[in-house]
């Protein structure tokens, strides 16, 4: 792998190992979105360099899976240290990988490393039943025990972020791993494994690179024992059918198309925004990003006027620049994708508020993009775009906005914007959302799970839940005495 003089370095023990020489052909590229430049060439792990490195995790299970709690944690620990010290290099690495703004990177480093803190605790603690008598004259207690070999494939838009909240509670909970990052942005992973590698036992953390082939290799494998993917909803259903073959458990983080319900009791401007900013973070490859928002009829008018005020001051541009607020999409392809969307939807009959169109500049750079006067069943409010497009409705009641909220196959996260307390706890009831948040969007805690209902899949990542997903339990019973 090679990488120009202003790209931050990955060390040389992980890196070279995926270095693309003269004559290999089964590469993939690692190209600056804000610049369409290719900055680093690999090669595609085949299948049987998938295969050695679940036999490396294989090798290790045992040996890590006994290793104390609190040993685990004081590795983990001296890893989040390690993460914080070099925070610059990552960010700078995120935000060329990625496209997304310098100074949102650097915003996003201490999720990451809070994330393998909170994990280091909990890997100590222990909760269930407590050890009794229960049944048959015995004594009962509970064994959480690691599963083994997971396998954790991450998404492109965040990267390091992802990586990390997989890595951490599978580490804590005592098993080996072997991650495959998105072939588009596998920079912070390579560092972050590397970096990982300084103070986990050999074969504890393997890193494979590659495309879908390589995630297949994973997900078939018998001995991996888990797999944990975030990506889109057609990868998850191919996931779980081939982890099906053997039984493998799987977590699943897919897709979302938030529904951000505005009241008119809401304070008008300054919801607006919050929601431009929570609608573009990311360029809108956000899958709890504010892309479709639903606002009460009697501040309809106000609050779209308002909106699109605020979308207008987004500054588009390069991500080094200190004044970027929004930076370019991750590839031509997902360029083409938003295109799409925006243009079938334009051609029937939506009104495009501002924005609609790609810039003019080097780079997969579109502008932030406003729709209105579209209908529920419309392909752009029905289907994530996955790009910086927000549709805004009108709706007449608190009934028909929570039928619009819930009326489509996502069910990751949604936000509801009133300061009437009742109406806040109706709809954080009601949401079928895994995560609703009230006059705020896309936070979370270390401390609180984060996970989907219906298309957006199953499972959870994050506090103690998110640790019990790479954890299996044993109900032991012992009876002291025989019968006579």
């Amino acid at each position: 792998m090679s990488y120009p003089a202003n790209a931050a370095s990955v060390a040389a023990s992980t890196a070279q190992s995926w270095l693309a020489e003269p004559g290999d052909t089964d590469v993939s590229l690692i190209i600056n979105p804000a610049t369409e430049q290719t900055i680093a060439t690999y090669r595609n792990a085949s299948a049987e360099e998938v295969n050695a490195a679940v036999v490396r995790a294989y090798a290790a299970r045992t040996s890590w899976g006994r290793t104390p709690p609190s040993e685990r944690a004081e590795l983990l620990l001296k890893i989040a240290d390690a993460v914080e010290q070099e925070a610059e290099e990552f960010a700078v690495m995120e935000s060329k990988n990625t496209g997304r703004p310098i100074t949102q990177s650097r915003d996003e480093m201490p999720w990451a490393w809070d994330v393998i803190r909170f994990c280091a605790g909990a890997a100590r603690l222990s909760h269930g039943p407590a050890a009794g008598e229960y049944a048959n004259d015995s004594t009962s207690w509970m064994r959480r025990e690691p599963l083994g070999v997971v396998g954790l494939i991450t998404p492109w838009n965040y990267p390091l972020l992802m990586a990390a909240w997989k890595l951490a509670p599978a580490l804590a909970a005592g098993n080996t791993v072997v991650i495959k990052p998105a072939e588009l942005t596998p920079l912070t992973t390579i560092k972050l494994v590397d970096l990982m590698s300084r103070f986990l036992p050999d074969g504890v953390v393997n890193l494979v690179l590659g495309d879908g082939r390589a995630g297949q290799a994973i997900v078939e494998h018998p001995q991996v024992r888990k797999i944990a993917l975030t990506g889109d909803v057609s990868t998850g259903r191919a996931v779980a059918a081939a982890a099906a073959a053997t039984l493998k458990r799987t977590s699943l983080e897919l897709g979302g198309k938030a529904p951000v319900l505005v009241f008119a009791d809401s304070p008008v401007a300054q919801t607006a925004r919050d929601l431009a900013e929570f609608g573009f973070s990311a360029t809108g490859q956000d899958c709890t990003a504010a892309c479709r928002i639903i606002v009460e009829e009697a501040a309809f008018d106000e609050f779209v006027d308002a909106y699109v005020a605020e979308v207008e001051k987004i500054r588009v541009g390069n991500p080094d620049d200190l004044g970027t607020t929004m930076g370019p999409l991750i590839s031509e392809r997902q360029m083409k994708r938003v295109e799409g969307f925006v243009d079938r939807a334009r051609a029937e009959g939506a009104s495009i508020r501002t924005g609609g169109e790609r810039l003019a500049r080097d780079g997969w750079f579109y502008a932030p993009t406003v729709v209105t006067d579209v209908g529920q069943d419309s392909e752009i409010v029905q289907h994530e775009v996955f790009g910086p497009v927000v549709t805004i409705q009108r709706a007449r009641n608190d009934d028909e906005m929570l039928e619009w909220a819930n009326g489509v196959d996502y069910g990751l996260s949604a936000s509801v914007w009133t300061t009437n307390l009742a109406r806040a706890m109706r709809f954080t009831r009601e949401l079928e959302f895994g995560t609703v948040w009230v006059n705020q969007q896309i936070f979370t805690a270390a401390e609180m799970p984060f996970g989907g209902f219906k298309n957006s899949g199953y499972g959870k990542e994050l506090s103690g839940i998110g640790l019990d997903e790479y954890s299996q339990f044993k109900h032991v019973m012992v009876k002291a005495e025989l019968a006579p």
